[in-house]
């Protein structure tokens, strides 16, 4: 049935409707769960709180960035995006990305590439990419949170020593060079600060788990730098974060360099997004599960309305997320109930935040990023598999020497490989002298017509194509070779091909081909690339081995008699 383009118009709005418009659905269940959502909504907001004002610090484009990233991501997400349970803004990963973007181009690049970033995922989402997620294997996933977490700890030390960040953009280079020119003596308080805050998380944590262990660890730190009269640098006091949306003007030859930068952080950006509605899913099972492409399109408006606003780049994080379910969220409610705590506490308590030591913030992150590293985990995945465990590792290492998105990719390229060449070491040629189906009895008289019994096993694919050449080219001596394929898994163009070829070779030698046992859901694979056509007639397809076998000697016998085999022309 053919559509009119006015249909098809009508079709893509209902698409795009179906994506961007808020649902009455969105709030089911509300009238009940309310109170747990708001609650949940408090909690997720202590948290956030001090890491908001962690990761626009660490980033290097402030603590006020980091509060409307919360603030405004937050909010927008959690109304527009596909998961009911997310809660977004600044995030570790996203940090990590940002700081050599920020060294490279300057903080106030970052809401220009918010922007930006933002409409590529909304693309994404528009165009249904959200599946891609499911693609990247667990291994990778978890190297690439323990890659994130290293990072983010390397990133910390500067704050920690109250020194300012040295040039570079690799955070670990980074690091060794504020440890080379480090004051040890006037970065005692600071590190006395920090010790202090993660001793605080530590053990509120230990005593009680729903405790806002951040933040009591931010607010007694503040206090003893007060207290005692430290000299470490603090917050400031905080811009005026709710300003009119604005872009930097930016030349036509820069644009293309942010561009760049911006795909980075759009990829990071529905990864983690998409990662972080994933665990949620699996945390709340009476929850609807997370629309995909709804979510990213969520997650693009939110970092559209950041950048516009004097934000950074936001995702859904995955920590605040857990938060948010563990205290009893059910709603979206919950994700929104965060952002407007946190706009309260700009209005209210923003001379508060003010005498924040920075060294305060870089133990919450210390912190957070030890939290990062599961190593009950990683033991888990280095013992499993060899495959596994290399791309475990090799995903760790690329994020900490490179980034983010070339570890992914290096991960899930290193992943396949070895998945590759798995499949193709369980995959064989081999020769079977007595199939079951014809008896013990017939063996000598098998060999003695110089007919042979191959049956592939597992898969047919581009990584065993020339081994499996090779093993059956080594064949001689040979009038009629029967190929069982019933045991074929899987199978693509260049296994096929390959087979096409043997075929054609064999045959031209004087050598008769049959093949045994094609799966159905092969058929059409075969046919297209020409296999059918290879062989000397489409009757030397059987479905049974007897009929095979006796074939075959039907072959034998007639070239005994003289009669010369027929040789097909290869169609191209």
């Amino acid at each position: 049935m053919s559509h009119s383009p006015t249909m098809t118009v009508k079709g893509m709005a209902g698409w795009l409707g179906h994506l961007m418009i808020p649902r009455r659905s969105d709030y089911a269940g509300l009238r009940t769960s309310w109170r747990r959502d708001l609650l949940a909504g408090v909690t997720v907001g202590i948290v956030a709180l001090p890491l908001a004002l962690g990761f626009g610090v660490a980033s290097g484009v402030g603590a006020g960035a980091g509060l409307v990233t919360a603030i405004v991501a937050g909010a927008v997400a959690a109304i527009f995006g596909g998961s009911h349970l997310q809660v977004s803004g600044p995030t570790g990963a996203m940090t990590v990305v940002l700081v050599p973007v920020v060294a490279r181009f300057g903080a106030d690049a970052v809401g220009l590439i918010a922007v930006m970033a933002g409409v590529i995922i909304v693309i994404m989402g528009v165009l249904g990419m959200g599946r891609l997620v499911s693609l990247i294997p667990w291994p990778v996933v978890e190297g690439f949170t323990i890659g994130i977490g290293i990072v983010i700890a390397l990133q910390q030390v500067p704050l920690a020593l109250d020194l300012p960040k040295p040039d570079g953009e690799n955070s670990l280079l980074v690091a060794i060079d504020a440890l080379r020119v480090v004051d040890w003596a006037a970065a005692a308080q600071p590190l006395a600060l920090v010790a202090l805050v993660i001793a605080i998380m530590v053990v509120t944590t230990r005593l009680r788990r729903n405790l806002p262990a951040s933040l009591i660890a931010v607010a007694a730190a503040t206090v003893a730098a007060l207290v005692f009269s430290m000299d470490v640098d603090r917050i400031g006091a905080l811009p005026t974060i709710f300003a009119a949306p604005s872009l930097p003007a930016v030349e036509l030859a820069d644009m293309r360099t942010l561009l760049s930068a911006a795909l980075a952080v759009a990829a990071l950006g529905a990864l983690e997004s998409l990662l972080s509605a994933r665990v949620a899913d699996g945390m709340a099972d009476d929850i609807g599960r997370t629309e995909s492409s709804r979510e990213l399109v969520g997650q693009g408006l939110a970092n559209v309305a950041s950048g516009l606003l004097g934000g950074m780049p936001a995702t859904g994080a995955i920590a605040r997320t857990a938060v948010a379910v563990r205290a009893g969220a059910r709603t979206r409610v919950s994700a929104l109930t965060h952002a407007a705590l946190l706009a309260v506490v700009v209005l209210v308590a923003a001379p508060l935040v003010a005498h924040i030591p920075l060294s305060a913030l870089a133990g919450v992150l210390i912190v957070t990023a030890a939290r990062m590293v599961n190593i009950r985990t990683a033991r888990s995945i280095l013992r499993s598999t060899r495959r596994d465990g290399v791309a475990l590792l090799v995903t760790v290492v690329v994020t900490v020497a490179f980034d983010l998105i070339l570890a992914v990719e290096v991960g899930v390229a290193v992943a396949a490989l070895l998945a590759l060449r798995s499949v193709s070491k369980v995959s064989g040629l081999r020769r079977e002298e007595v199939p079951a189906e014809i008896g013990a009895e017939q063996e000598h008289d098998l060999l003695h017509e110089h007919i042979a019994v191959y049956r592939f096993d597992g898969a047919l694919f581009f990584g065993v194509t020339r081994r499996f050449l090779d093993e059956l080219s080594a064949a001689v001596d040979l009038r009629v070779i029967i190929l069982r394929l019933s045991s074929v898994r899987l199978m693509d163009a260049s296994g096929a091909n390959a087979l096409a070829e043997f075929i054609v070779d064999k045959q031209a030698n004087g050598v008769t081909v049959l093949l045994k046992g094609i799966q159905p859901d092969q058929r059409r694979l075969l046919e297209s690339v020409g296999v059918f056509d290879s062989l000397r007639t489409r009757k030397h397809v059987f479905t049974s081995m007897p009929e095979a076998i006796e074939h075959a000697r039907s072959h034998v016998r007639r070239e005994l008699d003289g009669e010369p085999p027929m040789v097909p022309e290869r169609r191209h």
